[in-house]
Parts: structure tokens; C-alpha cells; sequence
């Protein structure tokens, strides 16, 4: 169960306290995640790093309080020490067709109680930083797919929470607008100054993104390694080719047990 955090630091934003979680179907037992500790600080930008099947989505699902862990515990804190959410985005973007994208993004809003006509004028001022003026009349089915996930994350900031919780949110994108979308979400993590939980199991997008990447073994999760990422802020794809890269990502597929072969 997430509840406030326990500690004397502040900037401890996320402290996860040996969990460990396990199914049960059909007689089956799967354990997905096993004795799993870190911490996130304000601020950071935080990737999780596995290969598919390795529990990080239950993580975040443990994490987002839609699952309880079986043993450990979870603790969230604002940076002033009181208690606070997090906001989670799940891999589907999951836009209601049927409503219009300002519609979508405040949903959050409307959830708590807001007046319809509050929401918008509370969501408005954030289309164009999201990449979404002139585009909030607009059905989801008439977006781009990078446009609806812009839509989908505009919707999760605007629920508010201290962390955000992304869930492979450009997995299902094509390559180059994978990227795109990377340097814009890096451009929106400096602009709104949050803490981010990232989930991929992309090596160069994980250390692309991240101010630290924290490695999970195979089923049943466990952190194997946390990786500080050496490449300063702000960051490009150019950067990409810097052999503190290079080196990061290399020694993050010896971690998985893969091998990047240099022409």
C-alpha cells in the first residue's frame, strides 16, 4: 500500500522497501517482482530497464496503488513532507473516442469535482506546451499517434501528482517519432520541473532519457543495478554518439545479457 514516506530527506519524493508481488491463476504461481528497493528524489528522471515479462509494469501498477504488494513496503511525500499522488499514463493511451482532446485532458479535473468550463480554462494554458494548440477541438482518431500520446500525457499532468508514472508511452511509436518524442518529453520534464518513473526496455532510450536507469532481471524482477547516467542536461540526439554514452549502453546490454557488436 503507497503511503507517505518514512525518511529524514526531503527530496525523497518515492521509497520502494523490498516488494515482492505474486499471481496466483488457475494454480499457476507467478512471481513478478521479488524483493525490489529504491528510491526516486525530486526532480530526477528515473528509467526502469528490463526485458519484456519482467514486472516493471506491475510495478508501477503496485506504485499507482491498483495493485497491493504481498510484502514491502511503498511511501510517497511531497517535497514538503506532506503526503501526495502520483500520476500514472498506462502504454495505451486509452482517449476516450468520443470526447474531444480538451475533453480528455480533463477528465482528472472532472473526476474531483471541477466545473466543466474551470477544467478547460485550468488546462488551456498547457496545449501549447504540450504541442497541442489548435488541436483541442479535435478527436483523437484525427491525431497522429505521437499527437495522442502529447494528449495523453497533457491528461495525466493535469491530475496533478508529484511523480509521474510512464509506462512505455512511445513503444508502439515508429522509430523517428520515438525520437521526436523523446526530446519533447525532455523539454516538458525541464519545463514543469516534475519527477519522473519511466518504464522501458529500449537501453538507448533508457539512458537517453534518464538521470539514473535502475536494471531488472528477468521474471521475477529484481534491481541487478542502478546506472548513473554521465551525460549532462540539456541533452539532443546528437549526444547520442558521446563515448559516455556508448560506454553507458554497453555495459547496460552486458547487465541484460546482450552485445552490441562496434563495426
Amino acid at each position: 500500500m503507497t503511503t507517505p514516506a518514512e525518511n529524514n530527506d526531503p527530496s525523497v519524493l518515492l521509497s520502494v522497501d523490498r516488494v515482492s508481488k505474486v499471481f496466483h491463476t488457475d494454480e499457476v504461481v507467478v512471481p513478478a517482482i521479488e524483493n525490489v528497493s529504491f528510491t526516486v528524489r525530486a526532480g530526477e528522471f528515473v528509467t526502469i530497464l528490463g526485458p519484456s515479462g519482467s514486472g516493471k509494469s506491475t510495478l508501477l501498477n503496485l506504485l499507482a496503488g491498483l495493485l497491493r504488494p504481498d510484502s514491502g513496503s511503498i511511501a510517497v511525500q511531497s517535497a514538503s513532507g506532506e503526503p501526495h499522488g502520483v500520476a500514472y499514463m498506462p502504454q495505451r493511451d486509452l482517449l476516450l473516442p468520443w470526447r474531444r482532446i480538451i475533453d480528455n485532458a480533463t477528465l482528472p479535473l472532472l473526476a474531483s469535482g471541477m466545473a466543466r468550463k474551470q477544467a478547460r480554462e485550468a488546462v488551456e494554458p498547457l496545449l501549447p506546451v504540450f504541442g497541442l494548440d489548435g488541436f483541442a477541438e479535435l478527436y483523437p482518431a484525427e491525431l497522429s499517434g505521437g499527437m495522442r500520446q502529447r494528449a495523453a500525457l497533457l491528461r495525466t499532468v493535469s491530475g496533478g501528482g508529484d511523480i509521474l508514472l510512464l509506462d512505455e508511452p512511445f513503444g508502439a511509436l515508429d522509430a523517428i517519432t520515438r525520437r521526436q518524442m523523446q526530446d519533447w518529453l525532455l523539454s516538458v520534464f525541464t519545463i514543469m520541473h516534475k519527477t519522473v518513473l519511466f518504464i522501458t526496455h529500449d537501453v538507448d532510450e533508457a539512458v537517453y532519457l534518464a538521470d539514473r536507469v535502475i536494471v531488472f532481471s528477468p521474471r521475477p524482477g529484481r534491481v541487478i543495478r542502478e546506472v548513473t547516467v554521465p551525460v549532462p542536461r540539456p541533452r539532443d540526439q546528437s549526444m547520442t554518439g558521446l563515448p559516455e554514452f556508448g560506454t553507458t549502453v554497453a555495459a547496460l546490454l552486458d547487465d541484460l545479457g546482450l552485445t552490441r557488436h562496434v563495426q
